[in-house]
């Protein structure tokens, strides 16, 4: 199983998470936690104490190495993420951008129409973006080989969302005033954004990561036709630009992640990626069922399990598994972030429950490994 009919080299990839990518034979489901290095970490509230901000800890590619490889160490996942912000593009951009204490980020001069595009530059990864290169030339030395390291970034309706509303938002006035009122203005925004990610992510490529995900967070704000309009259609645009192999003809997965989008499976299947995240609220047999083998399938344990006792922990991810049953292509994951409450002695309860219970499912002892 291969996305687009691209068959996968004859020296398939060992690790478990880049099989399960491709859909190849895994003994076991590979397991990581979008947002498994943060602040639920005692170790990593130290480094960022240290930075002194969290764009500051972003910036530095020694310590943004660190807590990336914080989650590994402590609990051995399948693969490494690499620690940054999705609104590290905007800033490269040339936006002044703000982390505000308690109330997340904060551009203070939003985007309000098309002239205001003139302010925006196209960055060069290797310059305005060169420190998250050099997180990843610094993790890649110290990451063992057998633990792949993904890259990533914000979708262009994403980005366009903090960058026209100011920061977060509850009801997206503004972003959704240009998409009904001024169209070429939005437009113009997410062409440059494609622009600038495919040459973030083509830059991560070079630089080591073995696979990237595309977050598309605010995708689920929107309705049918405004999301193929919006968002699917500047993401398949960056899909269609990136380098799907490395110089070893190993291929590159590309993990599409569109949250509160479980409606719009069949349109994200159109979009060239390898691997379909999904948040909680679509079982994986239905996603299956209605994708096909073609595509991997990555998620999707609501992340308020981890507040519950152990027992019930082990009971959800067995229900999860189960809802795929024994099917190759899946990465077992989050529906969302780690909450920066959570417990971090819930992680190996989850970790091992997925071993455990994913072994059992396919027919092997349910002896950890």
């Amino acid at each position: 199983m291969n996305a687009n009919n691209v068959t996968a080299p004859s020296s398939e990839p060992q690790s478990l998470f880049l099989r399960a990518c491709l859909g190849l034979d895994v003994a076991q489901t590979p397991v990581w936690l979008m947002r498994q290095a943060g602040r639920y970490l005692p170790e990593y509230r130290e480094v960022r104490r240290q930075a002194g901000s969290f764009l500051a800890l972003c910036k530095n590619p020694e310590l943004a190495a660190r807590v990336t490889l914080q989650p590994i160490e402590r609990f051995g996942l399948d693969a490494a993420i690499l620690f940054s912000d999705i609104l590290v593009i905007p800033e490269a951009m040339g936006m002044e951008l703000h982390f505000l204490e308690g109330e997340g980020p904060h551009f203070p001069h939003p985007l309000t129409r098309l002239a205001d595009l003139d302010r925006l530059n196209l960055p060069d990864p290797e310059v305005q973006l060169g420190y998250v290169m050099g997180a990843i030339d610094e993790i890649r030395r110290q990451l063992p080989s057998s633990t792949p390291l993904i890259g990533f970034s914000g979708s262009p309706w994403t980005l366009a969302t903090y960058m026209i509303e100011g920061g977060s938002s509850k009801k997206f006035a503004q972003i959704k005033t240009a998409l009904y009122d001024d169209p070429p203005f939005l437009e113009g925004l997410l062409e440059r954004l494609v622009t600038a990610v495919v040459h973030y992510l083509n830059a991560q490529i070079d630089h080591g990561v073995q696979a990237v995900q595309i977050f598309d967070t605010w995708g689920g704000i929107l309705g049918p036709d405004e999301y193929r309009r919006f968002s699917l259609e500047p993401m398949t645009r960056i899909i269609a630009g990136l380098k799907r192999r490395r110089p070893d003809g190993t291929r590159v997965p590309v993990i599409l992640f569109s949250k509160g989008c479980g409606g719009y499976l069949e349109t994200i299947a159109t979009s060239g990626c390898d691997v379909v995240g999904l948040d909680w609220t679509t079982p994986l047999g239905q996603a299956r069922a209605r994708l096909g083998p073609k595509f991997a399938l990555q998620g999707n344990l609501d992340p308020a399990v981890l507040y519950a006792s152990p027992k019930r922990i082990h009971a959800e991810v067995r229900r999860v598994l189960e809802s795929l049953g024994n099917q190759n292509g899946h990465i077992f994951n989050l529906g969302h972030g780690m909450e920066p409450n959570l417990d971090p002695e819930k992680v190996p309860i989850l970790i091992a429950a997925v071993r455990e219970e994913s072994k059992r499912i396919r027919g092997q002892s349910s002896t950890h490994v």
